[in-house]
């Protein structure tokens, strides 16, 4: 018989049937997308060779970040989960905002894995990409529209399908990557492009530091969150949840790293000879794989292309849902999207969340337009995961934790810190754009408050740190040395921004609660528990 999760109010129930298999494949599925094939080369035009250094901090960052997720997803394993913890810790506006900018990142992903999948086609499949402008073309757009209906619709017809379409995909996605790093290291490694061509950090630390957040690292690293999104479809969560995110991260965090290795030592020495950020391949691992002669690994390479942001696409597009699922929960949203079908999917938020999907592809209509907005966001959500496992720990120490994680008292604010350097580094003005997007969903929020009948201004109160940190740090992108006006001079800016966040870090943690949905934390977390015997 098929465990359920209770009565979301529609007569039906999300269905919990995914195995620690299909967590796992379902973070790694989210992890190598598009990432893999254009993040190296965007993360080396900013950084040179010492993006490898910018994998390696981007990697601890979200490890840290990514640990105290698992002790939440363990202890409440809950669909939208990352709106949810923040709602259980310092109320509805804190889950609100947070919410939002997760959202923001969910209902992008499908889109721009669609879009990386037209990109690395435009080599062979003409009049679809633009490459002088970086944009789709109006038939590019059309295809890609119908590539997010094809991400959405397998998400329709139950989670079931969804694992057993995933699984498959995510080891063929594997694959890829590994054999072109093997393949680019006996046949085309070069030791000089690391020395040569204005040296190992040929643009200093700011390249370094802005490679985390516009080079898609960040993006890449981050694609570990819908395995959390789907932890009410698990069939054991507690146990399964923390082992998945460990055997994930620890796996393709090596791959990212030593396919950033290959790339920087394949690049021929012509192309770099006005320096790194000249750097312009539209399919990044299969023109060096041209270059290099490597015509079968080129083949394949065009092949996964398709497939990889395909799975992750498909990854995202079973999160997204279960994002609007959560605000409905909340209360932020109609209670149709509550409803699921037959399948026991989300269905009506399936519908809006493919509507969100084709206006992302509007504003930005290139892989490399969007990703930083996607990585702002993505960021800025997981940095409530160390203040909310805080703030449980205080208000629900009886909630059982099957992972626990070590040394949360000096790993919380490391990760809080680390989170909001990277939230900066995305610079201006793309932090001004998220600005904006942010201010769209606290007039959302208004109106829901002006409407609630039992709206709570505590609620507000608790959320005073969360929107003055919001001014902060776009004041610090306005001023600082990434895209700012270079007011703030480097390494001041960085040194500010460090020290303030620690501030704000402990003021989150005071500020958190008990809140009036602390009860229903207890709820989930009784159930969860009761699966695990």
């Amino acid at each position: 018989m098929v465990k359920t999760t209770p009565n979301d109010g529609s007569g039906r129930h999300l269905r919990r049937e995914l195995t620690l298999i299909d967590l796992t494949m379902t973070a790694i599925g989210g992890l190598i997308g598009s990432g893999w094939l254009f993040a190296s080369m965007t993360a080396a035009t900013i950084a040179g060779p010492a993006a490898l250094l910018s994998w390696g901090i981007g990697a601890i960052a979200v490890i840290i970040l990514g640990l105290t997720f698992a002790e939440l997803a363990g202890m409440l394993p809950e669909a939208g989960g990352v709106i949810r913890y923040p709602q259980y810790t310092h109320g509805r506006l804190v889950s609100f905002l947070i919410g939002w900018a997760a959202l923001i990142s969910w209902a992008g992903i499908p889109p721009i894995e669609a879009e990386a999948v037209i990109q690395y086609s435009s080599s062979y499949l003409h009049g679809l990409y633009n490459a002088t402008s970086g944009s789709l073309t109006g038939l590019g757009f059309i295809v890609a529209a119908i590539l997010v209906a094809v991400f959405f619709g397998v998400n329709y017809l139950g989670v079931k399908l969804y694992a057993k379409v995933n699984t498959p995909v995510t080891f063929i996605k594997f694959a890829a990557p590994t054999l072109t790093v093997i393949a680019f290291l006996i046949v085309g490694f070069h030791p000089a492009d690391f020395t040569h061509y204005g040296g190992f950090m040929p643009y200093h630390w700011g390249g370094v530091f802005a490679a985390i957040s516009t080079g898609g690292i960040i993006f890449a690293y981050t694609g570990f969150r819908p395995m959390m999104d789907l932890a009410g479809e698990a069939k054991d969560p507690q146990h399964d949840l923390p082992r998945a995110f460990i055997l994930a991260m620890s796996t393709v965090g090596i791959l990212y790293i030593l396919l950033q290795l290959v790339f920087i030592g394949a690049v021929p020495g012509h192309d770099l000879a006005k320096g790194w950020v000249s750097l312009a391949f539209a399919s990044p691992y299969a023109n060096l794989a041209v270059a290099l002669n490597l015509t079968w690994v080129a083949v394949i390479l065009y092949g996964d292309a398709i497939l990889s942001p395909f799975g992750t696409g498909l990854v995202y597009s079973a999160g997204t849902p279960r994002g609007i699922l959560a605000f409905s929960r909340n209360g932020y949203f109609p209670k149709t999207f509550l409803s699921l079908n037959s399948k026991g999917v989300p269905s009506s938020a399936i519908y809006l969340s493919f509507v969100m999907g084709l206006l992302f592809l509007l504003p930005f209509p290139s892989w490399q337009k969007l990703v930083g907005v996607l990585s702002s966001a993505t960021i800025l959500t997981y940095m409530l995961g160390p203040v909310s496992a805080v703030v449980l720990r205080r208000t629900a120490p009886e909630l059982h934790r099957p992972y626990k994680v070590g040394k949360i008292s000096w790993l919380g604010p490391i990760g809080f810190v680390i989170g909001s350097l990277i939230f900066y580094w995305t610079g201006w003005p793309t932090d001004g754009w998220l600005l904006l997007m942010t201010l769209i969903g606290l007039a959302v929020y208004a109106f829901y408050f002006a409407k609630d009948p039992n709206r709570s201004w505590r609620d507000v109160k608790s959320a005073i740190w969360l929107i003055v940190y919001f001014l902060f740090i776009l004041v610090m992108a306005k001023f600082g040395t990434f895209g700012g006006t270079n007011a703030i001079k480097a390494p001041w800016d960085d040194i500010i921004v460090a020290i303030v966040s620690i501030a704000f870090y402990y003021w989150a943690v005071a500020s958190g609660h008990k809140t009036d949905s602390l009860p229903e934390a207890h709820k989930v977390a009784q159930e969860a528990q009761s699966l695990s015997l």
